[in-house]
């Protein structure tokens, strides 16, 4: 995501991007490739989007603030931000969270009108300007949720289908012929799998996370428990609840 950032800002701003690892630096154009923490202090910029993951996020920042300007705004992508907040609080400085619910594996970055983001309301305001501005010229959805009802959603919506699909692939085998249903979750579970190790995991450890997997655990022992006692009329008013869940309101 954050050679997406580089990408998609670098025609109409002007956009740095720092590695560690040199190599990455290669593969971008029309834009300044730093490799050492003074040119970004000559640089001097006013945003610095951190594309790390949530378990580097607090290091990189550390790394880089003291070559920023005091007014520079500090910006993450996170999918879960837990511990963002006291960590925001504790520096003092100006700074603006976002969330694009998005990525390579399953949306086309080049049509995103289907797609969300979530900005995080405590942002700044400045901040949060500059997301909404670039994010509406995407035609995404955007959504502004506080810190913990961001994580409090994250939890249902990716917790949920995370689950789900990696229950399906631990009992998976190989079909010689496979049905339309079962493709199309080995086509969810192989764009799942492909996912960074650090992305599951932070989905999966989000503290909100296991209230929801209590939940299809619940679900799944009652679905059991009909199919041990071959009770057709609960199994049909069980499916008749699920498409009522699922109807979206005309």
């Amino acid at each position: 995501m954050g050679a997406w950032f580089v990408e998609s800002l670098c025609i109409e701003h002007d956009v740095a991007v720092y590695d560690t690892d040199r190599h990455k630096l290669r593969y971008f154009f029309n834009t300044h490739r730093f490799v050492s923490f003074d040119q970004i202090s000559a640089f001097a910029p006013e945003l610095v989007i951190n594309a790390v993951s949530l378990q580097h996020t607090v290091a990189a920042f550390n790394d880089t603030l003291p070559y920023l300007p005091e007014d520079c705004i500090i910006a993450d992508i996170t999918s879960v931000k837990n511990g963002l907040h006291a960590y925001y609080q504790n520096i003092g400085r100006r700074f603006v969270s976002t969330h694009p619910m998005f990525g390579p594996t399953f949306a086309s970055l080049k049509e995103l009108s289907s797609q969300s983001a979530v900005i995080i309301a405590e942002s700044d305001p400045e901040g949060k300007r500059f997301f909404r501005d670039f994010y509406a010229s995407l035609h995404l959805n955007i959504y502004e949720y506080s810190f913990e009802q961001h994580d409090k959603t994250m939890a249902y919506s990716l917790s949920i289908p995370f689950t789900s699909t990696m229950v399906f692939a631990a009992c998976m085998k190989h079909q010689e012929a496979p049905g339309t249903t079962f493709k199309k979750h080995m086509a969810i579970a192989e764009g799942l799998l492909s996912e960074n190790d650090y992305l599951l995991s932070e989905i999966l450890l989000n503290p909100h996370t296991l209230p929801q997997i209590e939940r299809i655990y619940e679900k799944l022992s009652g679905l059991m428990e009909m199919i041990r006692r071959k009770d057709t009329g609960a199994l049909h008013e069980f499916v008749d609840e699920l498409r009522k869940n699922i109807r979206r309101d005309e």
